[in-house]
């Protein structure tokens, strides 16, 4: 039997939470074994309230095969409150005005998100951008140009914290509110190079996690993360993918929630843009700015809100010169050169800018990738990957 035989309207727990002694019954129903969301929701319905539902659990555990069945103990729940409480996050429940309606429309909606921040953000508008960890400098820029636009319209950028285009839209809608969607426990940091953003996005912004306090995050975290990025949202943005990446995951959520998708086309040649024209392809709607999303949401979603005339270039910070030859080696230098170009040119001096590091120290390194036929110097000085 499903959770919609029991309740027709099951997207949200059946009685909302009365007190904190059935918050905290309800957390340790969910953190028993073998109970997921579906279990959790179908317990609660059957039972009426968490203690109810944990006093029966044995016996439905038996009922279902298992033997020696035993609940989570209080004190395990309660170390999680504790180090919730040490690391300044706070508990939001489904059923409470603090979650987000949006998010509670799913059926597999988080009974729980543990959260790190201004959780007014949750009560805004959001859209999520996610794309390629190893993105171009193209993707980067057009990540930046998108997060901050966007958030300039009143949006907040929903992401995952990852390397790439998720860093880079973190990081241009800092001053206009980004939610990071971790996929281990709220206060841990994954990637730790990602570790100072993630400490100014809970200052500016939100961080959460269905995941328990301290949980380190493994691959299968990953693509549950994923549908609460999708789910918080009225649209994901795929800025670059490969034709089998994470990103189409959170795409495929996306569709499956009844969201829209937009995806930034790319050069064909390269690997990282074959993601978003295959989205694009089978249907998604194809954008160059934030101008197009607006014109894109605007029929489903009432009155296009209206992106400003564009920003000043960004000053890239002051960095620290006597600590740049030790962070960038040789072969961490070519690296990221690579990883930056594609088929598609791009101009040496802003490739030089994305890297942040100066012309003397790119220009042998340039040098040698074009010697050794990996990368190719086009007349305005461009240049693509080879």
């Amino acid at each position: 039997m499903t959770d919609k035989d029991h309740n027709p309207s099951s997207t949200h727990p059946p009685l909302p939470p009365t007190s904190e002694d059935e918050q905290f019954s309800r957390l340790r129903l969910l953190r028993s074994r073998r109970v997921g969301i579906t279990t959790y929701k179908r317990l609660l319905t059957e039972h009426g309230t968490a203690q109810n539902a944990l006093a029966a659990l044995p016996e439905v555990a038996r009922a279902a095969g298992v033997q020696k069945y035993e609940i989570c103990p209080e004190a395990v729940v309660q170390s999680e409150l504790n180090a919730a409480r040490a690391a300044g996050a706070k508990l939001i429940m489904q059923g409470t005005a603090a979650y987000p309606d949006i998010l509670a429309e799913l059926e597999d909606a988080p009974p729980f998100l543990w959260v790190i921040g201004d959780a007014r953000a949750l009560m805004r508008p959001m859209i999520s951008l996610v794309g390629a960890r190893n993105a171009s400098s193209l993707g980067t820029r057009m990540s930046k140009a998108l997060a901050r636009d966007l958030g300039a319209a009143g949006y907040v950028v929903v992401s995952g914290l990852a390397r790439g285009v998720d860093a880079a839209a973190h990081l241009a809608a800092l001053p206009t509110g980004t939610v990071a969607v971790q996929a281990g426990g709220v206060d841990v940091i994954y990637p730790t190079e990602n570790t100072q953003l993630a400490l100014d996005i809970a200052q500016s912004g939100l961080r959460l996690s269905e995941q328990p306090m301290g949980l380190k995050p493994m691959a299968r975290h990953f693509p549950t993360r994923n549908r609460i990025i999708s789910g918080l949202s009225r649209a994901t943005i795929v800025v670059e993918a490969a034709a089998k990446s994470g990103s189409l995951i959170t795409a495929r959520d996306a569709l499956d929630q009844g969201r829209d998708v937009l995806a930034v086309p790319g050069n064909p040649f390269d690997a990282r843009a074959s993601g978003c024209n295959q989205l694009i392809r089978e249907g998604a709607t194809l954008i160059r700015s934030a101008a197009d999303v607006i014109e894109a949401l605007t029929p489903l979603h009432g009155e296009a809100a209206q992106i400003p005339r564009p920003p000043r270039p960004e000053t890239p910070p002051p960095r620290d010169t006597t600590k740049q030859r030790a962070l960038y080696d040789v072969a961490a230098l070519h690296r990221q050169i690579l990883s930056r170009l594609s088929p598609s040119p791009i101009a040496e001096d802003q490739l030089i800018r994305d890297l942040a590091v100066t012309a003397a120290d790119a220009a042998p390194i340039l040098l040698d990738l074009e010697m050794d036929g990996q990368i190719t110097r086009r007349s305005g000085g461009l240049l693509s990957r080879a």
